[in-house]
């Protein structure tokens, strides 16, 4: 049995984030003879981010109103997922990036069958570490942690290769009328939000035919 899972989101949603590990762990449980294909598409939040990105206190002042009001939506971001398998560290964060380099590299990450790995390594450097994912030199470095030679990425982002596949994956995702992030469809099914492992679990189990139930679940979208 092989279940087609197809996730759009942006590297600087922290739903999208806490998305991406509780369905890797309900993905992590699935019984033997279950495959999973999955296929990630890029969605940038912030489409006129300069390429050189901004001081993250000064974006998301001028975007929330106040640094305060910033902090507040951080700490409820922290507690709403307390005990997730997430370990936020917001202080670390004094960029927010462009992502259009993360969405190139994730081309070569899928030519070369490690999309996930990288996927979960730039989420984890940027909400984790702080780490600038805007830059090429970070990006290699997580790229030669997951699978990929650091040369080939450096090489890769370099140069304009991934662009138009980026840009007009991202056409086709405005086109299909997606304005936020994350949705993940799972053999069909659609979730948007980011949602419980047990959620993650329920719809894979369905999808799969193990099971015929459904159960409610709350969703977040990405404002970030």
């Amino acid at each position: 049995m092989k279940l087609i899972i197809d996730i759009t989101s942006d590297f600087i949603c922290p739903w999208c984030f806490v998305a991406e590990r509780q369905l890797s762990q309900a993905i992590n449980e699935l019984p033997d003879g279950i495959t999973v294909e999955t296929r990630w598409h890029p969605f940038e939040l912030n489409p006129d981010m300069p390429v050189q990105g901004m001081d993250r206190k000064t974006y998301r002042t001028m975007k929330f109103g106040s640094w305060e009001r910033s902090q507040a939506m951080d700490a409820h971001t922290v507690q709403a997922t307390q005990n997730k398998g997430v370990a936020f560290d917001y202080a670390a964060i004094k960029k927010t990036p462009n992502t259009f380099l993360a969405h190139r590299l994730m081309q070569l990450a899928r030519r070369e069958g490690v999309a996930t790995a990288i996927a979960g390594a730039v989420f984890s450097a940027y909400f984790e570490r702080g780490a600038d994912i805007g830059d090429i030199e970070v990006l290699a470095d997580i790229a030669r942690d997951n699978g990929l030679p650091r040369k080939t990425a450096v090489n890769f982002l370099a140069s304009d290769a991934g662009v138009h596949e980026v840009r007009a994956a991202e056409h086709a995702i405005q086109l299909d009328g997606i304005r936020s992030v994350p949705l993940i469809n799972i053999n069909g099914e659609i979730i948007s939000g980011a949602q419980s492992m047990e959620h993650f679990r329920i719809v894979l189990h369905r999808a799969a035919g193990l099971i015929a139930t459904d159960s409610p679940s709350s969703t977040h979208n990405a404002r970030n």
